[in-house]
């Protein structure tokens, strides 16, 4: 049996899954195409009902389904968006699921996922022990295991993706797309390149897991060690197999992109479109602004923002990240004198210099031997670079000594 899709089989997965999965808009972006300098499309599948494209692939299988395999159920590990797919659309087939998590999972994914009428089991420290788990329920319950970026009917669902793009943007030079298990450039990259082989598919990951990076260089699936990440949809320790043997053949270029600018890109697209994407999302921006991205000079451009389920915590600390990362976020220590008046002269130039105090604080007691002065650590807001190195400049000559300690 056939362990990789066919092209005529994500044809048949965009009709089979057409009834329940959103078709999302892929609109020109007048504010990316000018910070990027081509003209940028945004495939907006974090508009799917639970926030990811993972949707495509799990319904497609779950379709696909004997009858018998159907009434048994489905398992699969996850700790996010296929589980939360699986989830959503085994209610709405009447198929039961189950997910096994990690039991760091977020509890926001986990109670989503009981909403949906899944069955949640916590299992194991990561999704490998996790695996292991569901494993046991194949064996011992005949539940049909659904891999979420290695299985045929899966990346053929992800492919569907790539045939939309081709029927909203046929003029389309190069689509950018994020890598974790691969499933998703896999079935896309197959279903453009065989209707426009023209188009380059780029992928993109994170530094932190590049698995498909070291894939390309041992030639096959291989094993890595990751770094936390903020594209934690993307850090997956080794590329499917049968997704990287199709994927090898239909990408013509990845890049790997720093956690800096995945926080920088989703504060840009809050910022310049609304809408809010995870780190996987942001992931084919992020390759924009570190220049990673070369010859696509006025092309057009699709990036696909896969996924948008981030935690609102981690939201607020990506935002300040980004910020700081942009410059308009800054923090520096400050000689001052604590005399009457001191912390007042700070303060006016600052403000003379039209950044704005988001907190001060004094140090006394570890800063130095001169009693008439005190240190303080100031968080400013400014407009960017340039600004604070102003700000900073005009500091130093009003007789406040100050280095910056945010990089």
């Amino acid at each position: 049996m056939a362990t990789t899709p066919t092209f005529q089989d994500i044809v048949a997965a965009k009709h089979r899954i057409a009834g329940g999965i959103d078709h999302t808009p892929c609109d020109d972006s007048p504010l990316l195409s000018d910070l990027c300098g081509c003209r940028i499309f945004t495939k907006l599948e974090y508009l799917q009902r639970t926030g990811s494209f993972k949707e495509r692939g799990a319904r497609n299988a779950l379709l696909l389904l004997d009858e018998e395999q159907k009434r048994n159920g489905v398992v699969a590990a996850s700790a996010g968006n296929h589980a939360l797919a699986l989830a959503y659309h085994g209610r709405d087939l009447g198929i039961p699921v189950t997910v096994v998590m990690p039991t760091v999972a977020p509890l926001v994914k986990q109670e989503r996922c009981k909403q949906f009428g899944a069955k949640v089991v916590l299992s194991g420290r990561n999704i490998a022990e996790a695996k292991e788990e569901a494993d046991r329920f194949v064996e011992t319950e005949g539940l049909a295991y659904i891999h979420g970026f290695d299985g045929k009917d899966v990346i053929a669902g992800a492919g569907t993706v790539g045939l939309e793009i081709l029927d909203q943007v046929p003029t389309v030079d190069a689509i950018v797309v994020p890598i974790g298990g691969a499933g998703l450039i896999a079935g896309l990259g197959l279903a453009v390149k065989t209707m426009r082989p023209s188009t380059r598919i780029i992928g993109v990951e994170p530094e932190h897991a590049a698995s498909y990076k070291a894939a390309l260089e041992a030639g096959e699936a291989v094993k890595i060690s990751m770094e936390p990440t903020l594209g934690d949809g993307l850090a997956v320790p080794m590329v499917g197999p049968n997704a990287f043997a199709l994927a090898k053949d239909v990408v013509d270029e990845t890049v790997e992109v720093s956690e800096r600018s995945l926080a920088l890109a989703i504060l840009r697209l809050l910022e310049l479109e609304k809408g809010v994407v995870e780190g996987a999302g942001a992931a084919p921006l992020a390759a924009f602004l570190e220049n990673k991205l070369h010859g696509l000079e006025g092309k057009n451009v699709v990036l696909v923002l896969c996924g948008g389920n981030i935690d609102p915590a981690v939201l607020g600390r990506v935002i300040d990240n980004g910020l700081v990362a942009d410059g308009r976020l800054v923090q520096f220590r400050a000689i001052i004198s604590d005399r009457p008046g001191g912390l007042a002269k700070l303060a006016s130039a600052i403000a003379e210099a039209g950044a704005s105090v988001k907190q001060i604080t004094h140090e006394r007691a570890f800063s130095h031997a001169n009693f008439s002065n005190v240190e303080v650590f100031c968080t400013v807001e400014t407009r960017g670079h340039e600004h604070a190195v102003e700000l900073l400049d005009r500091l130093c000559k009003l007789g406040m000594p100050c280095n910056r300690v945010d990089f």
